[in-house]
């Protein structure tokens, strides 16, 4: 009965709060759909920690999209055999995780250690942080420890499948139940990060300015040195 409702009933309750927690949010908090930013308070490190996070995590999402998404069956068809992609995906996994983990850790050092921006800092703040930092440190240390050190665990014919048939409604909980207990905390974490997800911070991800990416150059003109207008500027309260 735990299992039945881990993984068959809980994957479904994630995604009714997420999406209808986004669609309460927006209708009823437009001016709080926003990522609260502290840069005012403090610059330097966030304009590391910013790009290593976000950039890391973008690729994170890329590798489960295609670890939980691509059946086996398609990269063995593809000439990928199973060391191939273990190796691929220790590599990639490790490398967008450590810069995941880096820019996480600094921009929590950052909120504890620059006073304007802890005091900015709010309780769902903290609980968002603490569920979002659980969900990747289990996560690196499945890719790190299991597929690592200890040789790898082919989550493909185990996780993979269940996440499938969660998506096509035919959930099966026993492909989850015996997986090692480091991939569960994780796939559990990971759904208690999408249930707070609408009610914090990370809602601005929704609103992501992809058109900024092919927007057109904002050219800035200085006054020094160019004359704006063809008339002689008149002085104090003159009229025209």
């Amino acid at each position: 009965m735990t299992d039945v409702l881990l993984w068959a009933v809980l994957p479904y309750i994630t995604v009714v709060v997420l999406v209808g927690g986004t669609i309460w949010r927006f209708k009823y908090d437009k001016f709080g759909w926003t990522t609260r930013s502290s840069q005012l308070h403090e610059a330097k490190l966030l304009s590391v920690a910013g790009p290593l996070f976000h950039f890391g995590l973008l690729f994170v999402i890329a590798g489960h999209v295609v670890g939980l998404l691509v059946p086996k069956s398609l990269t063995q068809w593809l000439g990928v055999d199973d060391e191939m992609y273990h190796v691929a995906s220790l590599v990639a996994g490790t490398a967008s995780g450590l810069a995941t983990v880096v820019g996480l850790g600094i921009l929590i050092y950052r909120r504890v250690k620059v006073p304007a921006v802890r005091r900015a800092t709010t309780r769902n703040d903290k609980l968002t942080y603490t569920v979002l930092a659980a969900t990747i440190l289990f996560g690196m240390t499945a890719t790190v420890v299991i597929n690592g050190m200890q040789g790898g665990y082919d989550y493909r014919v185990s996780i993979a499948p269940w996440f499938r048939s969660v998506l096509t409604l035919q959930p099966d909980p026993s492909l989850i139940a015996d997986t090692p207990m480091v991939y569960r905390l994780h796939a559990l974490f990971g759904m208690l990060l999408f249930v707070l997800w609408p009610f914090s911070r990370l809602v601005h991800a929704f609103s992501a300015p992809v058109r900024y990416l092919v927007r057109p150059y904002i050219v800035y003109r200085s006054r020094s040195g160019a004359r704006l207008t063809s008339r002689t500027a008149r002085r104090g309260w003159d009229q025209p």
